[in-house]
């Protein structure tokens, strides 16, 4: 990418998860899922999946601990989606409800730590509701600090839960290689993602460092992570992180990136290219945008000042194989496109004035001063980042670091051990 002044300079990295492909399924009031089309998920290579028709009696694949039934069904770890969500909303009004009548007052140390429990029993309780779901117990951790991160990024109480919990939640199709299940909310505000053990735990101890780094940058293309709960249902447990969504499903992307500032096998593969939106690589960049994008000088130096030292805070925590996700919006394009139903986003207007999170797009992200008095004025580009390509084209870039709990331990050394043998180390 490249300010409109200074000249190219070289691209910066990217990875996975799009969160705005289409819902694999649609919700109805109880939260039920039902098939909107005859479809499951086929495992495929470069952490992606496609989909297949079942009526074809293909065997249905699972992927790690995801699969999907004949009835278009998601289970994970033997829980069905439906259930898995219901648990999830459950267990998130609880924990908020009952935080809000714990007085506020500064993080310490022990509160990242502190792992909160609660049985829900599928009868009620005193402290639970009746469910219809099996017996489950919820687990939160680290509320008070959670707390704080969310009013960090001005996300009040009752605005998480009704984002959250007022309305069934919107499972996504995609899925990394490990199987994730992810969920969104219906206003399009947070992405809800299953996450593996080591990851939960890896997060856990990374809390501390990662509220030190937001009290000093709350500008940030870092994830933003506002709660990690676990559900134990049948024996397992389900650990979930709730996140800011990086890519509004209101706005239609013209063309994806994934970039990791490397060219070893960066090139999308033959499979990925024949989806509807491809998420394409670094070789793939370099040969369709050859004269890179070009930025005002202002935000392209925000930009890059912020990728800095977002580098800087991942390479003390001894974190690699994050990405950077680029999802472009061509303005020019869209206008001349006609409306379609998937891109017209319906203002819930039964919700008083909504309070957005703060920092939590793009845009915000590198100019986070502009909402407490900074003096960057910027107009409303629906989160985007403003850009041109070399046609002259008005373009709206949204983009964030992502894949961020990977530390550099004992497997990733040998990994690299292996490969610098094989290839030049």
């Amino acid at each position: 990418m490249a300010s409109a002044s200074s000249g190219p300079s070289s691209s910066v990295g990217f990875s996975s998860f799009d969160p705005a492909v289409p819902s694999c399924t649609s919700s109805s009031a109880s939260g039920i899922k039902r098939p909107v089309a005859p479809e499951v998920l086929e495992a495929k290579q470069d952490s992606y999946i496609s989909l297949v028709p079942y009526a074809s009696g293909m065997p249905i694949k699972k992927i790690g601990h995801r699969s999907v039934d004949s009835s278009g069904e998601t289970t994970y770890k033997k829980t069905t989606s439906s259930a898995l969500k219901g648990a999830i909303q459950l267990g998130i009004t609880h924990t908020v409800g009952s935080l809000s009548t714990k007085p506020e007052r500064d993080v310490l140390m022990q509160d990242f730590y502190v792992v909160e429990s609660i049985f829900f029993p599928s009868e009620g309780s005193n402290l639970t509701p009746a469910h219809h779901y099996n017996d489950f117990r919820f687990k939160t951790y680290a509320p008070v600090a959670f707390r704080y991160f969310r009013e960090l990024f001005g996300i009040r109480p009752d605005d998480y839960l009704y984002s959250l919990c007022s309305e069934p939640l919107i499972e996504l199709c995609s899925s990394g290689a490990s199987g994730s299940l992810f969920y969104v909310s219906s206003d399009d505000e947070f992405i809800i993602k299953t996450v593996q053990h080591k990851e939960a735990e890896f997060l856990q101890k990374l809390l501390p460092g990662y509220y030190m780094n937001l009290n000093q940058n709350p500008r940030t293309l870092l994830p933003k992570f506002y709660g990690l709960y676990c559900v134990q249902a049948g024996g397992k447990n389900i650990r979930i992180v709730v996140m800011n969504n990086l890519l509004p499903r209101s706005v239609k992307m013209h063309i994806k990136y994934d970039l990791k500032g490397s060219t070893y096998k960066r090139r999308a593969s033959q499979k990925e290219r024949e989806k509807p939106l491809p998420t394409f690589k670094d070789l793939d960049f370099l040969q369709d945008i050859p004269d890179g994008l070009f930025l005002d000088a202002d935000m392209y130096n925000a930009l890059c000042k912020t990728l800095q030292r977002d580098c800087l805070v991942l390479q003390s925590f001894k974190i690699m194989d994050y990405s950077l996700l680029m999802s472009i919006h061509n303005i020019d394009h869209a206008q001349r496109e006609p409306l379609s139903s998937e891109t017209q986003y319906s203002v819930d207007t039964r919700r008083p004035a909504p309070q957005k999170a703060l920092y939590s797009t793009a845009m915000e992200s590198i100019q986070g001063e502009a909402r407490r008095g900074g003096t960057m004025e910027t107009d409303d580009h629906m989160g985007g980042i403003p850009a041109r390509n070399s046609k002259g084209e008005r373009l709206l870039l949204y983009i964030g670091i992502i894949d961020i709990l990977q530390s550099y331990r004992f497997v990733k050394k040998l990994e690299h051990s292996w490969k610098a043998l094989v290839h030049d180390g």
